[in-house]
């Protein structure tokens, strides 16, 4: 089903920083909420631009691959198929099509699920492991410069904030359900 918000977030990937971006849509409305949703998009859209660029550029590798290098780190047991595909919000195919070119470069491998014959899991090796700690402290320096516009306290009552706004939005939409 296509909303608003997946259309617009599928849009926003379409254009290019140079582009007018997602706010100039809304720029002229009155309504404050709408402005919001648009500014919270561009946001997004922006920062997740700038380390999509800087992992190709320093590191060779696509975001969809960090994203899954990333929910590895956190399961050293490993994750099934199935659960990575959960975690990462795709589909099935996207994540055996990942973890095929990760395997072949020697990053990630799989192993029999003990408590499932039918399954397996998938597990950084030690030279995965090694490739995302770099990654992922270069992945901080870069949030944080990216972030540096904002100070300490800015920081956190915008955290405050959408932690509110986020509650709120579950709520409506579990509602819809």
């Amino acid at each position: 089903m296509k909303t608003a918000a997946s259309v617009a977030t599928r849009s926003a990937r379409k254009t290019t920083p140079r582009q007018v971006d997602l706010e100039a849509r809304g720029e002229d409305s009155p309504q404050l909420s709408l402005k919001l949703w648009l500014r919270l998009l561009a946001c997004t859209y922006t920062l997740e631009s700038a380390v999509r660029a800087r992992l190709k550029r320093e590191f060779g590798i696509s975001l969809a691959r960090f994203d899954l290098l990333a929910q590895l780190e956190r399961a050293p047991e490993g994750l099934k198929m199935s659960e990575l595909s959960r975690r990462l919000m795709v589909t099935g195919g996207n994540v055996t099509g990942l973890t095929d070119q990760l395997e072949k470069e020697g990053l990630v491998v799989r192993t029999d699920d003990p408590h499932d014959r039918r399954a397996y899991a998938v597990k950084l090796t030690a030279v995965g492991r090694a490739l995302f700690d770099r990654m992922a402290t270069r992945h901080a320096q870069w949030i944080e410069e990216l972030l540096a516009g904002l100070n300490r306290t800015e920081k956190a009552s915008s955290y405050r904030l959408l932690a509110k706004l986020k509650r709120h939005v579950t709520d409506n939409a579990t509602q819809e359900r």
